[in-house]
């Protein structure tokens, strides 16, 4: 499996827009940075709200919105695995796929070079430029697999 891409650093990104650095949206971005998850608005407010009280959702979303604005953060709704929640993720700076587990909700990544491929032969067929692009995809992962195969196995035995 390739490395995935390298993330953005959204602190340098912004200070290099010269967007002012408050103490809550530096929290903030060093809770989105430095996740190994994949967070949503409510999840990032609590975290922050362990490191300041004083941070409400409202600034959350602000700081999302203005991240999203820049392309410093990707939206994404993970096959909807838990209902309409969307997910925050720093942008990298190669596209890569999300892999969904619909019993555990686990998300995994993958990069691969097909996916930038497809990319440009999409570009190039249907002369469009595209600017960002997103693949998901749903099932079971390795773990989830792994409980259900001794079901499956002792039934096959039993009918023999």
């Amino acid at each position: 499996m390739e490395q995935l891409a390298p993330r953005r650093n959204l602190r340098d990104e912004l200070k290099d827009r010269g967007v002012r650095m408050t103490h809550q949206r530096e929290i903030v971005l060093d809770l989105i940075q430095g996740s190994a998850r994949h967070l949503d608005a409510e999840s990032l407010w609590k975290l922050a709200a362990r490191k300041d009280p004083r941070i409400n959702l409202a600034t959350i979303y602000r700081t999302l919105t203005l991240l999203k604005r820049y392309g410093l953060v990707d939206e994404l709704d993970l096959m909807h695995i838990e209902g309409e929640k969307h997910y925050y993720e720093v942008a990298r700076l190669r596209s890569h796929i999300h892999l969904a587990c619909f019993q555990c909700g686990e998300i995994q990544e993958f990069q691969t070079p097909l996916f930038s491929r497809l990319s440009k032969q999409v570009e190039q067929e249907c002369n469009f430029n595209i600017k960002t692009g997103r693949l998901e995809f749903g099932g079971l992962c390795s773990k989830c697999r792994q409980k259900e195969r001794p079901a499956t196995d002792s039934s096959t035995q039993q009918k023999s």
